[in-house]
């Protein structure tokens, strides 16, 4: 009789393509997992499909997307566990929340509602989108430039152009605006179950350097977990921006993530744990 493998949905943010999930989702399936990373809504499959058509994705807000994701998640035989990056972390969380995942690790996440810290960082990483409110049906591209200071400030010049000439493509701006004004929405797209007591296991990983979602906002949201019972950790790592899943350093955050999930019992009959490449 065959193993069933654990399914592992991973979730990208703005501006990155699936298929920068390569890496991880290589590393995922040489532990026993069954990794997947469907793109957005309206996402070509290759990146200079994605760059040709952004109208494609222009308009998708944050309830398409996760009704997009829940709907790859009702056919599969079990439930996954979700791994997302930037916005595809507040995804994930809020998957969880609605009982769509068996785990969650949500990386860098974007601001739930709730969060109430708006650093300086986080508004100019924001502003090449919430500057122009026309944008809310657009999508939007960054420069190398902006992309060097949301994603790319705590490496070198030289990788973070290498990244962004490999792995960016148009997203659209309507989550940013949902994110942006979820305090002052009694029905945000960006609210989250944080006091589910039945959800399983979640991890929130913060990167001390990011710009795009500082440190202070990923803290925020841990704290509004307070009333649950259920499993919430919080791990810092210091010296990693925005792009520390896709940067040189992202085994580093890929090693840790699978320890995590052995220890919380998703590795036993999966092979989940340290992996030396």
């Amino acid at each position: 009789m065959s193993e069933t493998r654990t399914p592992v949905l991973f979730i990208h943010g703005l501006w990155l393509h699936a298929t920068s999930w390569r890496p991880w989702m290589d590393v995922f399936s040489a532990q026993g997992y069954d990794p997947i990373a469907p793109g957005w809504p309206g996402e070509s499959p290759m990146v200079a499909e994605a760059r040709e058509t952004p109208e494609a994705v222009a308009g998708v807000g944050i309830d398409v997307v996760v009704e997009h994701y829940a709907h790859t998640i009702r056919a599969l035989e079990q439930a996954p566990i979700l791994v997302g990056h930037s916005f595809g972390g507040l995804i994930a969380q809020k998957l969880l929340g609605m009982g769509y995942g068996s785990a969650a690790v949500a990386i860098d996440p974007a601001q739930i509602k709730g969060v109430k810290p708006l650093p300086l960082a986080q508004l100019r990483s924001g502003f090449p989108v919430l500057g122009n409110p026309a944008n809310r049906k657009r999508a939007v591209s960054l420069t190398a430039a902006q992309f060097r200071f949301g994603f790319g400030n705590a490496i070198s010049e030289k990788e973070s152009n290498e990244l962004y000439a490999r792995w960016t493509i148009p997203s659209p701006g309507r989550p940013l605006f949902e994110a942006a004004f979820a305090n002052f929405s009694s029905h945000s797209p960006a609210a989250v179950d944080t006091a589910n007591a039945t959800r399983g296991p979640l991890l929130l990983i913060s990167g001390q350097k990011d710009h795009t979602v500082p440190d202070v906002v990923t803290r925020a949201a841990f704290k509004l977990y307070g009333d649950s019972p259920a499993v919430t950790e919080l791990k810092q790592f210091a010296d990693r921006g925005h792009s520390l899943t896709i940067d040189s350093g992202w085994y580093e955050v890929a090693d840790y993530t699978l320890g995590w999930l052995a220890r919380q019992g998703f590795g036993a009959g999966t092979g989940a744990g340290r992996v030396a490449l």
